[in-house]
């Protein structure tokens, strides 16, 4: 079945004056980091904490990436960290994925961004930092998901009540008729930790999947970047902004042969909290955790005797041209202006 999602359809508060909390997990990643960007520029959001993982970059470096692009932005309200140690998921094992992923983000996901931050002081795990801010805010909090899902794996082990205090997973991952991207069967982030994948299967809680089959298909055009970026006010911010999105558009026309950059990480991101219209399709989803050629495969079950046992909605759809116009807002807010978004 099809729904055209709001706010009450979706489970969220009526109230439209209140900030959603959340929580985004990532492996930054030039598309992560437009989505964090749009996070802690939207008004409507309350970023409680942004958590790394490892994923297409190693787990210390996605602290470094996070606590780079936190205390570049200062904003007022100010995002906990947490930190991971897990090993990049892609690796010399994998060269052609290795140097596809390099050649769209850079060596260290930033495009040429000079990334320098201190370590973090008070330490904090990824999946404890989760488990904590969900038992701080129980039923409030919203997990965005854009990396493997490994944390929510550990944190559901920490926590067995977790599916009880988050409110809610929204998860960037999995293909559901577009194919995979690693490989011919398998998107990144369900295959980069299969296991994991399947925990949040059989997790009992409200459960959304943006699939790639949706995610690629908001898009910045060369024009959408050169008008964007003549707007921007000379600062810090800006010029960060500005290296991401001319990194990415420059690496999209030379290894993919295409004129825009797809905002994956916005897309899931305008779903969690809920900026523009999506449609969803209740599903029976599960994970191919063994096999030789679809490891990593997203498997959809959608037979009507099996409807009563749905664990997923999926995002058939979404407002690409209002996605795109939400990202653009978002770094008009932070990048157009010399002070930090309130």
């Amino acid at each position: 079945m099809f729904i055209r999602a709001n706010a009450r359809q979706f489970g969220w508060r009526g109230n439209g004056s209140l900030a959603q909390k959340l929580i985004i997990d990532a492996d930054p990643g030039i598309a992560d980091a437009l989505a964090i960007l749009t996070a802690m520029a939207d008004p409507s959001v309350e970023l409680l904490a942004v958590t790394a993982t490892g994923g297409a970059v190693s787990g210390a470096q996605a602290t470094r990436n996070l606590h780079y692009i936190v205390d570049l932005i200062d904003p007022v309200r100010h995002p906990r960290i947490g930190q991971c140690s897990r090993p990049a998921a892609i690796n010399d094992a994998l060269p052609e994925i290795t140097q596809a992923w390099k050649q769209l983000n850079g060596d260290k996901g930033l495009g040429t961004v000079d990334i320098k931050s201190a370590d973090l002081h008070n330490r904090r795990e990824s999946a404890r930092l989760i488990v904590d801010i969900a038992r701080e805010h129980p039923g409030e909090v919203c997990l965005l998901t854009l990396g493997p899902l490994s944390n929510l794996a550990l944190a559901a082990d920490l926590d067995p009540q977790l599916s009880e205090t988050l409110h809610s997973v929204v998860a960037l991952g999995g293909s559901v008729q577009a194919g995979g991207d690693v490989t011919a069967s398998a998107e990144f982030n369900i295959w980069a930790d299969v296991a994991a994948a399947r925990t949040l299967c059989q997790l009992p809680m409200q459960k959304v999947l943006v699939p790639l089959d949706v995610s690629v298909s908001p898009k910045l055009s060369f024009e959408d970047v050169d008008v964007m970026c003549s707007f921007f006010h000379p600062s810090e911010v800006s010029d960060f902004a500005t290296n991401l999105l001319e990194f990415a558009i420059r690496g999209h026309r030379r290894f993919t042969a295409t004129e825009g950059i797809p905002l994956h990480g916005v897309a899931a991101l305008a779903v969690a909290v809920r900026a523009e219209a999506f449609q969803l399709e209740g599903a029976v989803v599960d994970v191919e955790t063994t096999g030789e050629l679809t490891q990593g495969m997203t498997v959809v079950d959608r037979r009507p005797a099996r409807s009563h046992r749905q664990n997923f909605s999926i995002v058939t759809s979404i407002d690409d041209v209002g996605t795109v116009d939400y990202f653009a807002r978002a770094v008009r807010r932070i990048c157009c202006s010399p002070t930090p978004p309130q």
